[in-house]
């Protein structure tokens, strides 16, 4: 079995602050952490590989500082972590994120 976990690098809601005048996000001097979603996602993941068998990628589509959210996914246990980054995502819409996630899955799979 080969289980694909798709992650995000998110700004910690802790220390979120919004701008004044935008009322925008000021990602500015905000760590990003693992969306706690997604993790949850990984942790059944690597039960479901800890009781079947297989193995876990985690992929993130995102800036080349996810990798930092991609490393820690790979301490907690997944057995392969893919990037896909490029200027050209910048402000990817859902869509465009749909199509691109699966492929990048598919590619890492056949590789194998």
């Amino acid at each position: 079995m080969h289980i694909v976990v798709c992650i995000k690098q998110v700004p910690d809601s802790a220390q979120i602050r919004v701008h004044p005048v935008t009322n925008t996000i000021m990602r500015q001097g905000v760590p990003a952490i693992v969306n706690p979603y997604d993790l949850f996602a990984l942790e059944e993941a690597l039960r479901l590989k800890d009781k079947f068998g297989g193995r876990v990628t985690v992929l993130c589509m995102g800036p080349p500082q996810a990798e930092d959210a991609l490393r820690k996914c790979l301490s907690f246990g997944a057995d392969e972590a893919i990037l896909v980054t490029d200027r050209a995502f910048a402000g990817a819409t859902w869509a465009s994120t749909c199509a691109t996630a699966p492929m990048a899955a598919c590619r890492s799979a056949s590789r194998r």
